[in-house]
């Protein structure tokens, strides 16, 4: 039983994790090439965006804050903003824990936690056993890598591309996300449950008319908690005694 235990863990290495981080990798470098685009439009250096995309790796809130940098706005409000937008993120740690392997350090823990992105966590969830730091590494990196690449492509070659291309690389991360919701959801009917009732509340957000003044940051939140928290309710996970 300890080796077959072992063999389960080890399959979990730093290459299995950098090898799925690829699809993540490929669908950042289209959008953030867009936000490096948006960078030097907004008459900043191509390294001013390399640095962004260094020491944010957010994508929405990195989005949001240029554009509130372009605009003059209040440090406060970019702060405020940012924060908002990317406070899903904790939510994200939170859940992700109960998924690491418990031998996983502190500092370990705390490292890693910066490269929590929706879409390594949506990868991250879906494995069927517990992650180790080594995994989790190689599946951060190479999106992190994908997402610096992008940026720094987008900010030096925007003058050479037309306007309809530039437009067109906005859509690419939600493609790329529907491609890594969809095939869990298929197998798993709780999956799909939660998909649809997140779908619904953010629609619910967008057509109302009071309701949508809300920020799309407090949106993600209470589509992400009511969802999660339904499931929790009517489809508690149960846990293993032999463990």
């Amino acid at each position: 039983m300890l080796h077959r235990e072992t063999q389960e863990h080890s399959c979990y290495t730093f290459r299995k994790g950098f090898r799925d981080g690829i699809p993540i990798c490929l669908g950042y470098l289209s959008v953030a090439f867009t936000f490096g685009m948006a960078v030097l439009e907004g008459g900043f250096p191509p390294w001013v965006a390399g640095l962004i995309s260094l020491v944010c790796f957010s994508g929405t809130g990195q989005f949001a804050g240029i554009a509130l940098i372009i605009s003059s706005g209040m440090y406060i409000e970019i702060a405020i903003t940012t924060f908002i937008i990317n406070i899903r993120y904790l939510l994200m740690s939170l859940s992700l824990s109960q998924k690491i392997e418990k031998k996983m350090k502190s500092i370990e823990r705390v490292v890693l936690s910066f490269g929590i992105t929706d879409e390594v966590f949506a990868v991250a969830s879906q494995q069927e056993r517990k992650i180790g730091a080594k995994y989790l590494s190689g599946l951060i990196l190479m999106p992190y890598l994908g997402w610096f690449t992008g940026t720094m492509l987008g900010a030096t070659v925007t003058g050479f591309l037309p306007a309809t291309i530039r437009s067109a690389l906005g859509i690419a991360i939600y493609g790329m996300f529907i491609s890594i919701i969809i095939p869990p959801a298929r197998k798993n009917k709780t999956i799909a449950i939660v998909i649809t009732i997140a779908v619904a509340i953010s629609c619910l957000f967008y057509w109302t008319p009071v309701l949508n003044r809300l920020s799309s940051g407090w949106v993600i939140i209470i589509c992400a908690v009511v969802a999660s928290a339904f499931a929790a309710w009517k489809f508690p996970v149960k846990e293993d005694k032999s463990a």
